[in-house]
């Protein structure tokens, strides 16, 4: 399958990583926003969910309508929803769109987030409920009657779905960096999320999800790899602005520490986060800041590794050839948003996948030809 861009949906127009950022919606930005995604070249863009931020179902909505061919990657949080009505809400989007949806399930990195909805159970048996979740969606989506279903955390009787998705079935991510994330990931995603971290440890990751897809005898997951890319004309400019950049989200963070309910992962300062994947972020951060080709550190130091945070800092050239590094080893879905989200990802259409796209063209020729 070809290379995809991904890019992530914001609902307004503040810096990310001030203390506004992801509050409230502005349907004009909205709109704005996913028009420019669309019209720039971006095969998906992640609607985020949060328990405070815009209901991420009806935003999705919202972006299959204005748009033409951008597909909504829906991030879902199994718990909130009983998973027959997700189904049938999912499969309903999925018509609706002409057969765009993906769903990203997240099965929750933080335990104090999770309380904020109700959800009292350990990480380990969150990992247990997204792998029964997903097995409902698929055969939900693939039933041609009534289903029936008792399992450890959902039972359910003759449920009926008169709306199926377009192509038979949706495609399901899985995100992650434990071991509970792997195995959900390489027994049930068709794509596995992986925040940047350097390209050893990427490689390693991805062998341990494939291993695991492998073992269960089903296709290995596209590997989505996610990064905050810092541009300008040139290498020299882009540093400048990464570290100009750094000093407002530190700004931000300061902000932050008064009102934890801005973010769903600990401020810098309030502890070492509890999900894996941010505890390998602030480790790797603390070995260099600066990583093989561009991969740049300090804002995961920032944000506490709240997200994905990691910088890939440089030229479109330089940028666009890490991409690329990331495809070798790998990785089908680049996906790749900024601090300044609208401006950056018009940017990123106008100089960055243009430069990728050209090499794995220029690639697939070189490979189709035949040998002299």
């Amino acid at each position: 399958m070809p290379v995809e861009f991904i890019s992530a949906i914001h609902p307004n127009p503040a810096f990310d990583g001030t203390s506004t950022f992801g509050r409230g919606i502005d349907p004009d930005h909205t709109r704005r926003y996913a028009r420019a995604l669309d019209d720039g070249g971006f095969d998906y863009t992640l609607v985020a969910y949060h328990s405070s931020s815009a209901d991420a179902l009806q935003l999705a909505q919202f972006v299959v309508n204005h748009t033409e061919r951008l597909k909504p990657m829906l991030a879902h949080r199994p718990g909130v929803i009983f998973p027959t009505h997700a189904a049938r809400a999912f499969a309903t989007l999925d018509r609706i769109s002409g057969g765009r949806l993906a769903v990203h399930i997240i099965s929750g990195g933080s335990d104090q987030e999770q309380r904020r909805e109700g959800d009292y159970l350990s990480k380990s048996e969150r990992y247990e409920r997204s792998d029964e979740y997903i097995r409902i969606l698929r055969e939900v989506w693939s039933a041609e009657g009534p289903v029936s279903h008792e399992g450890t955390y959902y039972r359910f009787e003759d449920f009926v779905s008169d709306v199926a998705p377009v192509h038979g079935t949706i495609p399901v991510s899985v995100g992650g960096s434990s071991a509970d994330a792997y195995r959900v990931g390489g027994q049930q995603g068709d794509i596995f999320g992986l925040w940047g971290e350097p390209l050893k440890e990427t490689a390693e990751q991805i062998a341990s999800v494939n291993a695991v897809a492998d073992a269960a005898g089903r296709p290995r997951p596209r590997i989505w790899v996610s990064f905050r890319p810092i541009i300008a004309p040139t290498d020299e400019l882009a540093w400048e602005k990464a570290h100009r950049i750094l000093g407002k989200v530190e700004k931000g963070a300061a902000t932050r520490l008064k009102d934890d309910h801005a973010n769903h992962y600990p401020a810098p300062g309030t502890g070492r986060p509890a999900n894996v994947g941010s505890q390998r972020l602030l480790d790797i951060a603390a070995r260099g800041d600066l990583h093989d080709r561009a991969l740049w550190t300090p804002l995961a130091t920032a944000t506490n590794a709240a997200g994905s945070s990691t910088a890939l800092v440089g030229s479109p050239e330089t940028v666009a050839a890490a991409l690329l590094d990331y495809v070798d080893i790998g990785c089908e879905l680049l996906s790749i948003r900024g601090y300044d989200p609208l401006n950056d990802a018009i940017d990123y259409a106008r100089y960055v996948l243009p430069l990728v796209r050209q090499e794995l063209a220029s690639r697939a020729s070189a490979g189709a030809r035949p040998a002299a």
